[in-house]
């Protein structure tokens, strides 16, 4: 297939180019910074603006699905605003673009640890991870909105870090997965493989899904 990527060169979108790349994919990487990616076969990195609505339309136009791995960096003073816009702005892009597959990395923050309590709403919820929390959410409800995208949603288990590429998991719905340990926890490179499969075999169209051991 022909993908669209945002987001690159981020710890989750980093990963995703690697498993769509490698499962033969050809990926256009739209990030700030072409410069830093490095080359491989099927990838055309191309310099874009996700705040730059007219401009990223005509990069994702030709594209099978966009996936956006968009994060304006966990360090940001206006993180939620400026994801927020972010999220708006790659929408509208998507559907001037004419596509319709758009798969979209969310966050463990929406998942329900039980009914109507979300992780979010954790007493112990790290405080300098709430305000991307809060703007994923957001995404998810944009998404919701939009009547014509076949979008799917992947939210990832609660401790999401550097691992390894085992392709054995559990999916799950709108619930935090936990394994027989009480604990929520994925690879990004398997988060990854969940992605790409999604991408490859639709099964969460207009749903929000998640992953975890």
């Amino acid at each position: 297939m022909k993908i669209a990527l945002l987001g690159a060169t981020g710890f989750v979108g980093s990963a995703l180019l690697k498993e769509a790349l490698d499962r033969g994919h050809s990926v256009t990487a739209i990030v700030r910074h072409p410069e830093k990616l490095e080359k491989r076969d099927r990838l055309n990195a191309k310099a874009g603006d996700v705040y730059d609505t007219a401009l990223l339309a005509a990069l994702l136009s030709g594209h099978d699905a966009v996936i956006s791995a968009f994060n304006p960096g966990w360090k940001n003073p206006d993180l939620y605003d400026d994801q927020v816009r972010g999220t708006t702005s790659i929408i509208a892009a998507i559907k001037k673009a004419g596509i319709r597959r758009v798969l979209w990395v969310g966050g463990a923050g929406g998942l329900e640890v039980k009914p109507g309590v979300r992780v979010v709403d954790g007493p112990g919820f790290p405080g300098w991870i709430r305000p991307g929390s809060l703007a994923t959410i957001d995404a998810l409800e944009q998404l919701r909105k939009e009547p014509q995208l076949e979008w799917s949603y992947l939210a990832p288990s609660a401790n999401m870090q550097t691992g390894q590429r085992t392709g054995k998991f559990r999916l799950g719905g709108d619930q935090l997965l936990l394994d027989a340990s009480g604990q929520s926890s994925i690879s990004v490179e398997d988060y990854a493989v969940a992605m790409i499969d999604e991408l490859e075999h639709p099964a969460h169209i207009r749903q929000r899904f998640t992953v975890g051991y």
